[in-house]
């Protein structure tokens, strides 16, 4: 998904939902990164997007806590 896609997405949700999403999202960094360690992982490129994604989650929860404020 490309990342404008992706913060649309993210605009229509509620701050309980963007931060199920955040947990998921650390849940599959975690899971990549031991897989990494493992040699296990074939796709490295997708630590990388994914933490790119934690960072676009939090930054739409802190427009929702701003805008709630």
């Amino acid at each position: 998904m490309k990342s404008k896609e992706f913060m649309n997405n993210l605009k229509d949700k509620s701050l309980a939902e963007l931060n199920d999403e955040l947990v998921a999202a650390k849940k599959e960094l975690f899971n990549l990164r031991f897989q990494n360690a493992t040699n296990q992982l074939d796709n490295t490129s997708r630590i990388k997007e994914v933490r790119r994604n934690i960072a676009r989650i939090q930054t739409a929860m802190s427009f929702e806590q701003k805008a709630a404020n």
